[in-house]
């Protein structure tokens, strides 16, 4: 993976405070400023609610293990934002590769910011 300098590298991202890698090796970027509040991320996964003050989305944790992953990555799959190709991304922390949406398909994270 080549990277840039516009390329934001995963592995920096809310590391300061998280819970280690073996307990929880999982993590989600989130774009909440892209976020339009469709709620198809709370519709399937427990991870993911509506906050009624500002109308959008938000994740209950940013971090996670191998139980949360598939609903995570389903709501990662389900955002409609950005055309498509929606603004959760479900990180693996142990590679720092991005496991969905991965609209390009090489595990780079896919973050417009």
């Amino acid at each position: 993976m080549t990277e840039d300098a516009d390329t934001v590298d995963p592995s920096e991202l809310g590391e300061a405070d998280a819970p280690p890698v073996e307990e929880k090796p999982y993590k989600l970027v989130f774009e909440a400023n892209k976020c339009f509040g469709a709620g198809k991320c709370a519709e399937v996964s427990d991870n993911w609610e509506m906050d009624l003050a500002s109308g959008m989305a938000k994740p209950v944790s940013y971090f996670f293990g191998e139980d949360d992953l598939d609903h995570n990555v389903a709501a990662a799959d389900a955002c409609p934002a950005k055309k498509g190709d929606g603004v959760i991304h479900v990180v693996d922390r142990r590679t720092n590769e991005e496991i969905a949406p991965d609209p390009h398909g090489d595990g780079t994270l896919s973050v417009d910011w």
